[in-house]
């Protein structure tokens, strides 16, 4: 986008702006483009696990009760604020007045319930049940009140709330979210060009405060290099994750452009189908693990260090440990560990592949790592809806390369049916123990619990946390540097 500064630069430029209407001038500081590498499959976060789903919509065009900030922080959102009763199974919310939806239908209680009702019905298909299964009860005294009770003290539930799984949304008007969402939030859906982009405009009648923007455009560019000819080019004027991060040099060179690094909360994985022969016998999993040296993986896709693990857990969090240790980097007892399971020679399974540069490039390195002992991973590139539909919903793959990005979520594992289908009654157990520990201490340590039985029973291969290359306009500000949440609220983003 031509900015003010660029159409004022060089001999002339009085006389270039005095005959530029004002009316331009203003035009380019209220819109903007924003790249992404993936896009959703839907535009109804409560519909499926799609990051790309709540990079586009969360906190835009849909709100939940409470959200996140940057800095991970719980704050008032839809509800203005909310107490919880001493018994720590009741939470009272007190709702936003004169907060409505898009097609004008008013914000109350009633939406509220329905919404967390339609979460655990039966035909649900949202991907965080669990967020909702605690509610015992939902009553609304009043359309700006709303109370739950819960079944007994769950202390991630107010957490989870601020996910785009728990948006609000209205009866009416719920069916057709996928294609044509209607919230609360400060921006309003406008068209989706499949393959290519989708546009959103300025909700007025918002509740909070007016954005600066008026228009926002999400290009869906997934070749890493079309990336950076587009930013530089000017077309977009942000990426919210480079998948090419071998350009970053040339643009931080660039004067047009600035890039940031951040954190997010995404554990890389080699998924592993544990109920899958061979991948259903522990000494298999652990000679993977000592063959998957993190370093030279992470060091291939970004060229720099980024943060390792040992379990699926983010160093983030204060209740992290460093576990990269439990299985280090041994061929020698890899091979035995192969051979005791009945496999000396090894043997030949598919390495199923999503889009983003981060698995194919980590699925390329671990093709080569496995083969030193013996096995043999077909690369299988699939499309993410492929992905979606046959790792993660069919679970019918050997091995797959993905990252998790949403907070908190080492909970995934106690989960019988979930994609890499790893089955453990004391980890269980132990889960279901920390969500009615209040205190913040018990429950950390039973965190650091859970990460070493993780680590030691190999459920996956731990590879790193997904870091964050953020590429703007350099008049651009207030995008996340951090990924506390995958998303985008373009009500902070604004032109210099």
């Amino acid at each position: 986008m031509t900015t003010r500064r660029d159409l004022l630069a060089g001999a002339g430029a009085a006389a270039l702006a005095a005959q530029l209407p004002l009316v331009a001038l203003a035009q380019a500081k209220d819109s903007v483009i924003i790249a992404m590498t993936l896009e959703p499959p839907t535009l109804d976060p409560t519909s499926g696990a799609a990051q790309a789903i709540r990079e586009v919509t969360l906190q835009n065009i849909f709100e939940g009760l409470v959200k996140m900030d940057r800095t991970g922080k719980i704050v008032p959102c839809l509800a203005e604020s909310w107490e919880i009763a001493p018994d720590n199974v009741t939470y009272s919310f007190k709702l936003r007045r004169g907060a409505t939806f898009h097609d004008g239908t008013p914000f109350s209680s009633e939406q509220v319930r329905f919404s967390f009702e339609r979460a655990v019905a039966p035909e649900s298909t949202n991907a965080q049940r669990q967020l909702f299964t605690p509610i015992t009860e939902i009553t609304t005294p009043d359309p700006g009140t709303v109370v739950i009770r819960l079944k007994q003290p769950t202390a991630t539930f107010l957490y989870g709330l601020a996910w785009g799984d728990a948006v609000i949304v209205a009866p009416a008007s719920a069916a057709n979210n996928k294609t044509n969402p209607i919230g609360t939030g400060p921006f309003k859906f406008v068209r989706w060009n499949r393959g290519d982009r989708l546009e959103l405009e300025r909700f007025d009648g918002y509740w909070g405060e007016k954005p600066t923007l008026a228009k926002a455009t999400f290009r869906f560019i997934a070749d890493p290099q079309a990336q950076v000819a587009a930013l530089r080019a000017g077309d977009v004027h942000a990426q919210t994750n480079l998948s090419a991060p071998e350009a970053v040099p040339q643009l931080k060179a660039d004067p047009k452009l600035k890039v940031s690094f951040g954190k997010t909360e995404g554990e890389v994985i080699l998924a592993i189908n544990n109920a899958k022969a061979p991948f259903n016998d522990l000494r298999v999993r652990q000679a993977i693990a000592h063959v998957l040296d993190r370093k030279t993986i992470a060091l291939g896709v970004y060229g720099f260090d980024v943060d390792l693990i040992g379990s699926h857990f983010s160093p983030l969090h204060p209740a992290y440990i460093d576990l990269t240790a439990t299985y280090p980097v041994d061929i020698p007892k890899a091979k035995a560990l192969l051979a005791a399971a009945g496999f000396p020679n090894g043997f030949s399974c598919t390495l199923k592949l999503p889009p983003p540069t981060y698995a194919r490039r980590s699925g390329e390195i671990i093709a080569a790592l496995l083969a030193q002992i013996g096995i043999n991973a077909s690369i299988e590139p699939l499309e993410f809806p492929q992905w979606l539909e046959r790792v993660f919903r069919g679970k019918d793959f050997d091995l797959s390369v993905i990252a998790h990005t949403e907070p908190l979520d080492i909970n995934i594992y106690a989960r019988d049916d979930y994609y890499f289908q790893y089955k453990n009654p004391e980890f269980k157990a132990l889960m279901a123990k920390i969500d009615v520990t209040l205190d913040e201490g018990q429950r950390n340590e039973m965190y650091r619990q859970a990460q070493r039985i993780l680590a030691r029973d190999a459920v996956n291969g731990f590879l790193f946390i997904l870091p964050k290359i953020t590429v703007t306009a350099a008049g651009l500000d207030g995008m996340w540097t951090d990924w506390p949440l995958p998303i985008t609220p373009l009500a902070e983003v604004r032109w210099r």
